[in-house]
């Protein structure tokens, strides 16, 4: 492994240790760190637009682990980093976990062994072309969710008493991690929301 490769590596695994991640993936049962590692080679390979570590994390507390998702989405994106540098650099299974084991001496044997499992079975199987590394900066859609809802008029403001829509956007980061955003519009607004995608869509089927 080149020199240079070896630093940036040892800056994901610094940071698995320092920053305390370790800790963290000490107290994720197994299956559910299998899966978080399956997700992010998943992404990495262009599979699936990012990792869902908010819903992993409500069903990792739902088990009883008290973890919250900043603590989650800290380690996915070390492991990620770490993942990607292996790749870019041709690392084998045992080079990667050689280096895992002399630079992080607090990481559970469990989650050695999914890395170990996961790196064997998909590692090699990561896009590491100069495409892949130059992807526009940006957020890819991934679905969307809508309900209407009426405000609640008061004494101090009955006009408060009017029909809204709330849209909520799920958005795979560029970072991988897959986040919600929310936003309320008038009917007027939402119509206005409505006939501009109509208008995308006129556009696209004349492509």
């Amino acid at each position: 492994m080149a020199a240079g490769s070896a630093v940036l590596l040892a800056r994901a695994l610094e940071a698995l240790d320092v920053g305390g991640a370790a800790d963290k993936i000490n107290l994720i049962p197994q299956d559910f760190f299998a899966e978080l590692c399956e997700q992010i080679i998943q992404h990495l390979n262009h599979k699936i637009p990012g990792v869902n570590t908010a819903e992993l994390c409500q069903r990792i507390q739902t088990s009883g682990i008290e973890i919250n998702v900043g603590d989650l989405v800290k380690i996915a994106n070390i492991v990620s980093f770490l993942f990607s540098t292996a790749a870019r650099n041709n690392l084998s299974t045992e080079e990667l976990i050689t280096t895992l084991g002399s630079a992080v001496s607090t990481l559970p044997k469990h989650a050695v062994q999914v890395v170990r499992h996961v790196w064997n079975e998909q590692g090699k199987s990561i896009s590491v072309s100069e495409d892949a590394r130059n992807m526009a900066m940006v957020g890819q859609f991934v679905d969307i969710k809508w309900k209407l809802g009426v405000a609640m008029s008061s004494d101090a403001c009955r006009s408060l008493k009017y029909p809204y829509v709330t849209v909520t956007l799920k958005v795979a980061e560029p970072s991988g991690q897959i986040t919600d955003k929310s936003f309320e519009m008038t009917i007027p607004q939402f119509k206005n929301f409505f006939r501009q995608f109509k208008e995308m869509a006129a556009v696209l089927e004349t492509v």
